[in-house]
């Protein structure tokens, strides 16, 4: 258990410090990003399958409710969450639209779809992408590998340099997390 541990330790750091090195640039584009938009009234979106499913519910949580400091509630949403939403626009449209067509009823121009996926090539969640620009939304991918079809679909696409999927969302949710906390210092002070 020891050996297990060590190593999946040892590869998160490895990843951390490629994603100090390379990504801070974009991870700071992105914080502005959502506070202008959250700043100019739109909301964030956002979808992906499974763990990053929970992912987007997770964050979409932390600004609608609170991540560290007492701020207001601020408009999220995770396209995730909705059962009965999701089950219909699959069945009736098919998988790969049920985050497009949540976007092409929930979204407005100026609003910003976050869009989570370890290949960067999920289907249901380019369509999301291609529906939230014909809307006028802004669009950010959380990927890895190689940023998958999310590069180009997308206007910035965060790709975690790894092919492990279990150490890209690791800096999925510690990106994640840098964005919450950009949000709670921008508006901490409406306070």
């Amino acid at each position: 258990m020891k050996e297990i541990a060590s190593a999946a330790l040892n590869a998160h750091k490895d990843v951390l410090e490629k994603v100090m090195d390379m990504l801070q640039d974009d991870i700071q584009s992105v914080c502005r990003m959502v506070v202008s938009v959250l700043q100019s009234g739109g909301k964030i979106m956002f979808c992906g399958n499974g763990g990053s499913a929970a992912d987007a519910q997770h964050l979409a949580a932390e600004i609608s409710g609170r991540f560290e400091t007492e701020r207001r509630g601020l408009p999220a949403l995770a396209l995730t969450t909705d059962s009965s939403v999701m089950t219909a626009i699959g069945n009736d449209f098919g998988y790969d639209h049920i985050f497009r067509r949540q976007v092409e009823a929930l979204a407005n121009p100026g609003d910003l779809l976050i869009g989570i996926s370890t290949s960067g090539s999920s289907p249901n969640v380019l369509a999301a992408f291609g529906q939230a620009r014909k809307t006028g939304c802004k669009t950010i991918g959380l990927s890895g590998r190689d940023g998958g079809a999310f590069s180009g679909k997308c206007d910035l696409n965060i790709i975690v340099p790894s092919p492990s999927t279990a150490r890209i969302q690791e800096m999925h949710i510690l990106i994640g997390h840098i964005i919450c906390e950009a949000i709670d210092q921008a508006f901490e002070d409406e306070n």
